[in-house]
């Protein structure tokens, strides 16, 4: 479906999502932040005191898949949220980052190192 579904169809969806239920007045900066790092902070719990090995094993468990994904889809609709908030372009700020990271961290260099 992520070839189907462009990112300016999630921020409308979720726009239309967040009208409708008048909630716009609570999407500050501030409180959609704290939102992203709340729902990161869930999605890590599901991995918190396993170790590498033991989380690739949960991840086959297809609840265990699809209670992370909600936690991720969760990140993702705040993040996207804060974006229509600010009037953020998603991509533009993406791309941007990218390319200020192939300077920071030439492949050459960094291949394989943490």
């Amino acid at each position: 479906m992520d070839d189907q579904v462009t990112l300016a169809d999630l921020r409308r969806r979720i726009a239309e999502f967040i009208a409708a239920r008048d909630w716009e007045q609570f999407h500050t900066p501030k409180n959609l932040s704290a939102s992203i790092a709340i729902e990161a902070a869930e999605l890590l719990e599901h991995f918190q005191w396993l170790t590498d090995e033991q989380a690739k094993a949960a991840l086959q468990d297809e609840e265990m898949l699809a209670a992370v994904a909600d936690e991720m889809a969760d990140v993702i609709i705040y993040t996207l949220s804060l974006a229509n908030a600010l009037g953020v372009d998603a991509s533009q700020a993406v791309l941007g980052k990218l390319e200020r990271n192939e300077t920071r961290f030439p492949a050459d260099e960094w291949r394989g190192r943490a």
